[in-house]
């Protein structure tokens, strides 16, 4: 992929990235990456994020650090905040720890990181989620 025209994460991302700055809680039963709505039941509505993974082109998981105090964690899951050409700048989430509710199995973090999207073979959508707080 060498040209921005051509890249074709950078479309479904944005595609991702308009879905959720427009999520309105309309259902839907399609699973794919690129499906109009979020959300996958007709009985949860409230879905405001699409958590993605990225794999490298020599098959990794593409991961990244992040700090909680003074702790360093590890992350493979991302929100989509913007696309700018085969750049995204994505947000790191974390696995919550209260895993009772499925639909807010991530938390987000305040620590962002810009991916060359020249650089990654596959991209993981995750199931829909709510994620509480997006400051």
């Amino acid at each position: 992929m060498s040209s921005n025209e051509n890249c074709c994460f950078s479309k479904m991302l944005k595609v991702i990235d308009i879905l959720q700055k427009n999520a309105s809680g309309e259902p839907c039963n399609d699973e794919s990456c690129t499906r109009p709505f979020l959300g996958g039941s007709p009985t949860i509505l409230c879905f405001n994020t699409r958590p993605v993974s990225f794999y490298t082109c020599n098959g990794n998981l593409f991961t990244a650090t992040y700090q909680v105090g003074s702790e360093t964690r590890t992350s493979s899951v991302f929100r989509v905040e913007n696309v700018n050409g085969c750049c995204v700048k994505v947000r790191i989430l974390e696995v919550n720890p209260d895993t009772s509710d499925p639909t807010r199995a991530y938390l987000a973090t305040n620590q962002f990181i810009t991916i060359n999207l020249n650089c990654i073979c596959v991209l993981r959508c995750l199931a829909d989620i709510i994620i509480d707080s997006l400051s």
